[in-house]
């Protein structure tokens, strides 16, 4: 398999920003159960190859699971997200996140298909359409992706200094059951009558 084609606005005057070429593996596998027999999830992102033409096809289909290769993705890097791509190659396992809808009627098969709408390396822009109650699925980006992507963080991510929390002195005191507390600063001597 090829690695992914990184480009960079300084190697290709026609590329105005960093971009790859990934194609979407969509994997629809059977989980029997009587309501929805059949589930679709994201399998992988691979790098685009010129050999898989323009339009999706089938690659596996047996009792089990169905696989699509949906090719031909541009994954772009902009300035103004620099933060989204930090906060991606700054986890545990950076990735790629792929938004997918189901077909309405089906147009590619016998049956709608998921089908790959963005791909992202954005951590912002997973969450917008998240938020956006969009279908979102991750998959690990391979190292040389997250090696590009550190190297355009480190060039373009400045990090907001943190600021200082004001006293919170202007909330009102509250009780243990949300109502609100009295607070006396009047002192009682003596005994335990104050009559």
């Amino acid at each position: 398999m090829s690695e992914f084609l990184m480009h960079s606005p300084d190697t290709d005057s026609n590329v105005r920003r960093p971009g790859l070429r990934a194609a979407v593996v969509m994997r629809r596998e059977y989980i029997g159960n009587q309501w929805q027999p059949w589930r679709w999830n994201l399998s992988d992102v691979v790098p685009n190859e010129a050999a898989f033409g323009d339009k999706p096809r089938l690659l596996i289909k047996d009792e089990q699971q169905e696989c699509w290769l949906h090719p031909n993705f541009l994954v772009e890097l902009s300035l103004g997200d620099a933060e989204g791509y930090y906060l991606n190659v700054t986890t545990d396992h950076p990735c790629f996140w792929v938004v997918w809808r189901m077909e309405e009627e089906a147009l590619l098969a016998d049956e709608p298909l998921a089908v790959p709408q963005i791909v992202t390396l954005s951590y912002h822009d997973a969450g917008r359409w998240l938020d956006a109650q969009e279908n979102v699925e991750q998959v690990a980006a391979p190292a040389e992706v997250v090696f590009w992507l550190k190297d355009f963080v480190a060039q373009h991510h400045v990090l907001e200094p943190k600021r200082r929390q004001r006293p919170q002195s202007f909330k009102s005191l509250q009780d243990r059951f949300g109502s609100p507390a009295r607070v006396s600063t009047d002192k009682f001597r003596g005994g335990g009558g104050r009559g």
